[in-house]
């Protein structure tokens, strides 16, 4: 049976008042009856004393214990894997006030991130359905203006069928997207890593966006970069994925009289830092933390404007992350943005 040191002192306690009484009480007749055997007090005393600790004792341990256990066991029950490490001092009444505290702020804590998962739920529900709602409605006034007779008009019927085929070309892309998201997320997307050279790779990706950056107006280039060749470890279809992304928002968000992407790559003793910054308006601070999350727009139409699917940094930080490795974004308004990622060498 458990021993509480609280229940020891109260027993004790109450012992030596109930032993204080006794000996008034005893004092009182012996005087009384102006005969004292000293004797007598010494035995009966230690007797009264000792008899009332354990009584109490017993008593209060029976109480408390069953009730701790029961507190201790409902603890446990809730989460056995994560309340073992509570369990520290079943023999103190702190220890159990402290497992009580520890288990109440989990729980609070639980509580919150549920809270914070159920808006962003909400949050991308509604950008979800927008976002379908958006090529489906095109689609759907296309293709009812070409059978109220417009199929038979050349200067609209092809037109309104390309416009068409664009609308379900990005309907594929979100669904593709989100497709990729869920099997980054899930694990099955299996990264196959191989050994590659970054800076070659950018210098790739750099050319294969020239179109689009003359389209924006916008020049690209690889700013600094170690003098050897940035060999990384990594899933060079991945990574080629994620510096198209990045480069190719930086063009289209860049500044519209002088259009400048600027490309870092910094040797990070166990990683290569690599920077991709552009000179547009800038991210409001309350919308960094947000940056990454599926469908956010910090302008809620510019990137439905551009084309964009609103899934692409999304997907760029699931992929960093598979590599086990961290993206991150600073902005000022007025100032630009750049996005930064690490790879391993």
């Amino acid at each position: 049976m458990a021993r509480y040191r609280e229940t020891r002192s109260i027993a004790l306690t109450i012992a030596a008042v109930i032993s204080l009484i006794v000996l008034t009480v005893v004092l009182l007749q012996q005087f009384i009856l102006l005969h004292f055997e000293w004797w007598y007090l010494l035995v009966l005393l230690p007797l009264v004393f000792w008899g009332a600790y354990w009584v109490i004792q017993e008593f209060l341990d029976q109480f408390i214990y069953k009730k701790i256990k029961l507190v201790y066991k409902t603890i446990q029950s809730l989460k056995p894997s994560k309340r073992k490490g509570i369990i520290k001092n079943q023999e103190s009444l702190e220890g159990v006030n402290q497992a009580v505290l520890e288990w109440s702020a989990r729980q609070r804590t639980e509580i919150e991130e549920l809270k914070k998962l159920a808006v962003y739920r909400r949050e991308f529900l509604g950008n979800i359905s927008h976002e379908l709602k958006t090529p489906i409605f095109n689609i759907q006034g296309y293709i009812l203006t070409l059978l109220d007779g417009g199929l038979e008009d050349e200067t609209i019927n092809k037109q309104y069928l390309m416009r068409t085929e664009k609308s379900i070309n990005r309907l594929i892309a979100i669904i593709e997207d989100l497709e990729e998201i869920s099997k980054l997320e899930s694990g099955e997307l299996k990264l196959n890593k191989q050994r590659f050279d970054l800076g070659e790779l950018t210098r790739d990706v750099i050319e294969f966006l020239e179109m689009k950056a003359r389209k924006h107006k916008a020049k690209v280039c690889l700013e600094k970069q170690p003098e050897k060749h940035v060999i990384v470890e990594a899933d060079k279809k991945r990574i080629r994925q994620v510096l198209i992304n990045l480069i190719e928002n930086a063009v289209k968000y860049g500044d519209k009289d002088e259009n400048k992407v600027n490309i870092r790559i910094f040797d990070m003793d166990d990683n290569y830092l690599i920077e991709i910054k552009d000179n547009g308006p800038g991210i409001a601070e309350e919308s960094l933390p947000r940056i990454f999350e599926r469908f956010y727009r910090v302008d809620k139409g510019r990137s439905r404007d551009t084309g964009g699917s609103g899934l692409g940094l999304a997907i760029v930080k699931h992929i960093i992350e598979a590599h086990e490795q961290t993206i991150t974004v600073r902005s000022k308004i007025g100032q630009g943005t750049t996005f930064s990622f690490t790879l391993q060498k």
